[in-house]
Parts: structure tokens; C-alpha cells; sequence
């Protein structure tokens, strides 16, 4: 199975209140965090939220 890293680079000041349930949900906390999740489709639906606040790299 493979897995995705995901690395928030934007703050989440002034986002929409589910955007930033979404990006705690991914378990990140501080720009520069990063976090390894599945590859499935309920992680892949986070990120589509949030996905100009992060960065994703396959692994």
C-alpha cells in the first residue's frame, strides 16, 4: 500500500472553519509539519479540501 506526505506550507488564519478541521484531522499543527497517511480515498478527500494550503508528495 502506498502513502502520501503531506507537509503544510500555508496558514490556516482566515480559512473556513471545516478547512481547519481538516487540516487538524490530517494531524498537522505548524507550517512546515509534515504527516504520512494512506493512499485511500477518504485521505485523498481531505486534501482536495485544503489542497492550497498543503503539499503532497507520493511515497
Amino acid at each position: 500500500m502506498s502513502t502520501l506526505n503531506i507537509k503544510l506550507v500555508r496558514s490556516v488564519i482566515g480559512t473556513l472553519p471545516n478547512q481547519r478541521k481538516t487540516v487538524e484531522a490530517l494531524g498537522l499543527r505548524k507550517i512546515g509539519q509534515s504527516v504520512e497517511k494512506p493512499d485511500n480515498a477518504q485521505t485523498r478527500g481531505m486534501i482536495e479540501v485544503v489542497k492550497h494550503l498543503v503539499e503532497v508528495k507520493e511515497a
